[in-house]
């Protein structure tokens, strides 16, 4: 492939408390802002919590998922009286970090999330030609070995995509887990903490102009699709759990065949599919609300050029 080039990556963004009970983005944001650090390099760092009254509460949002807030639609809507908090503040961090899809929105916004499945650290962006976004995913997977390291593409137009790190030129959210909502682990903490001092030292290697070597990125999933607990038809209340053969078992294979959920009255539900798939976000526990139980992807491998930094 042909080299490309990208303007410096001046303006970057972390985000933290988006849900306001994942803990270690809140307590890392906290801490670059307790430290004061506001360059990396030649570019500005702004730190940002962002759903400040549900970190206050320890709830994952107030009135509506703030992560679900920056479509176009909601983010071009009109503010009334009525309108919920979460709304109303994706369209202030619109005017902070954007405005979406503009000349003047941040070069490189980061999200930061827990999940309680045992997702490892992944990376979920949009596009699987966002150059800059898949190289710096391609330098955390062969720096990190403290947990696996995979990328999870949501296959979506900008005007449709939903969660904060939309709002940049490039943007990712980085998800870890398993972590208890409301609760904040060492081992978790660091392995998110890893993750963005890789993403700072890409920005800075970037923008001083070293030349990244294109090839390869393997263990990219892309969505396919959800899945729902079994349920009472009268009630709709989920009448079983995810199999303890699937529990825990994020990106593993999942076959015709396999246990998929343990009805409460005893009875094995299989997957019944043709296709042979990975799952993820496995028993989520915020996904109860949103009725998925896992999601389920396709693996596979990119090729992305090589990249440096376009000079005036």
């Amino acid at each position: 492939m042909e080299p490309v080039s990208f303007p410096a990556q001046s303006r970057v963004a972390l985000c933290g408390g988006t849900h306001g009970n994942e803990m270690s983005g809140v307590y890392l944001v906290r801490e670059l802002q307790r430290q004061k650090m506001e360059k990396v390099g030649s570019a500005t760092l702004t730190t940002v919590i962002s759903n400040p009254r549900a970190v206050q509460m320890c709830k994952r949002y107030t009135d509506v998922d703030l992560n679900r807030c920056f479509t176009d639609a909601i983010l071009s809507s009109p503010v009334t009286d009525a309108t919920p908090y979460e709304m109303r503040r994706a369209q202030e961090l619109n005017t902070l970090l954007g405005p979406k899809g503009s000349v003047g929105a941040m070069d490189l916004v980061c999200d930061l999330h827990n999940t309680t499945a045992n997702m490892g650290l992944s990376l979920i962006s949009y596009s699987d030609q966002d150059w800059v976004i898949l190289h710096i995913y391609r330098q955390i997977q062969r720096k990190i070995t403290s947990a696996p390291v995979r990328f999870i593409l949501l296959d979506l137009p900008l005007a449709d995509a939903y969660s904060q790190d939309s709002l940049g030129k490039h943007g990712f959210s980085i998800e870890v887990g398993p972590q208890p909502h409301g609760v904040v682990r060492a081992d978790i903490f660091n392995i998110m903490k890893e993750a963005v001092d890789q993403t700072l030292d890409w920005v800075q290697c970037f923008n001083s102009g070293s030349a990244f070597e294109g090839g390869e990125v393997d263990d990219v999933y892309t969505f396919v699709k959800s899945v729902d607990y079994p349920r009472d038809p009268e009630t709709n209340e989920i009448t079983a759990a995810i199999h303890p053969q699937l529990q825990d078992r994020d990106f593993c294979l999942l076959h015709p065949g396999d246990p998929m959920f343990l009805m409460f009255s005893g009875e094995i539900v299989k997957y019944e599919g043709v296709e042979v798939l990975h799952p993820y976000f496995v028993n989520e526990c915020a996904y109860y609300e949103k009725s998925i139980a896992f999601h389920l992807a396709r693996k596979m491998t990119l090729t992305i050029p090589p990249l440096q930094v376009k000079r005036d």
